[in-house]
Parts: structure tokens; sequence; C-alpha cells
């Protein structure tokens, strides 16, 4: 499986973006994908999933209400819109994919481990 991020950039503090990724190769088998995201000398976080089937989706709190994940199955495509973006938000966003485990709590696949294909990443840089 091969995901491909798109969507980041440079945008104003409380404005918007919307990420894509695209996952390309054997994706029948996708259950969850999910976002995270790293900033510098930080750890990766996890931001968001959504089920690859049903309506399931689960957020860390700090983008409660201001990000929205959803997909497109007939694009094999997962997207995050970004909303009233922090200086906090700046980051690579990395896009993954998670084919190997399975739980009927979506918001069990918060950790990095649970995936198993991961995209390139897209930088986010929100100025204050």
């Amino acid at each position: 499986v091969q995901l491909q991020a798109s969507g980041g950039g440079l945008v104003q503090a409380g404005g918007s973006l919307k990420l894509s990724c695209t996952a390309s190769g054997d994706t029948d088998s996708t259950y969850v994908m999910g976002w995270f995201r790293q900033a510098p000398g930080k750890e990766r976080e996890f931001v968001a999933a959504i089920k690859w089937t049903g309506s399931d989706t689960t957020y860390t709190d700090s983008v409660k209400g201001r990000f929205i994940v959803s997909r497109d199955n007939a694009k094999n495509t997962m997207y995050l819109q970004m909303n009233s973006l922090k200086p906090e938000d700046t980051a690579v966003y990395y896009c993954a994919n998670s084919q190997g485990y399975f739980s009927y709590y979506v918001s069990d696949y918060h950790s990095g481990s649970k995936y198993d294909y991961w995209g390139q990443g897209t930088q986010v840089t929100v100025s204050s």
C-alpha cells in the first residue's frame, strides 16, 4: 500500500486547510486510516482516525471541534479538514493505513503501532 498525502501549506492563525491522503495498491483490506503529526523536537502524536466502513471517527482532544476527518471510498482517499488553526498545530502531518489490527472501537487506533503503512508527510505551518 502506498499513501500520498497532500494539501499542506502556510496559513495564518484562525485559517483553514484541507489535507488529502490517497491510498493505492492493496487497499481492499483497509480497516482504519488515521492522521498523525510531528512538530519539530516533539514525538509523533495521533490526530484523528476513521473506519473505512461505517461512520466511526476519533480525535485527539486538542483538535476536537476544529478538525474533521472524512473519507471517499471510491477514491481511496481520506481527508482532514482543519479549521480555526493555531500555531501549535504546526507540524508535518502523516497519514497511515491499518489492515492487520482489528478492534470494534476506533478509539483503539490512537497508537501508531496499530498502523501498517505510512505516507511521506505534508508540512502544515500556522503563523501567529
